[in-house]
């Protein structure tokens, strides 16, 4: 039987609350999730976290999604894009 192999990735993850539901998204793996609670949506957010590490891995792909996504490979460990800030915007957008 194969061994599993286990490792830790640091991702920024920003969650909203649209309405009633909690949405969960990550820009460095384009992913997102939604719960009705606060800590049901982090705890789905790990678990599609770790079914999108699995599928990378189960179809041989990690290498090419993870650079495609802009991480980098130091030594053996991957590093997601670190965000530089996060704030809010106000531009003026003109609707005709």
């Amino acid at each position: 039987m194969p061994q599993k192999m286990m490792f830790k990735v640091q991702v920024p993850v920003t969650i909203f609350k649209e309405g009633k539901a909690f949405i969960a998204y990550s820009p460095v793996l384009d992913l997102s999730t939604c719960a009705g609670s606060f800590n049901k949506v982090r705890e789905r957010f790990t678990e599609v976290v770790q079914i999108f590490f699995e599928e990378l891995v189960s179809k041989g792909t990690l290498n090419e999604v993870l650079t495609d996504l802009g991480w980098k490979k130091i030594a053996s460990h991957w590093q997601a894009p670190l965000p530089i800030t996060h704030d809010l915007a106000e531009i003026p957008v003109v609707i005709n």
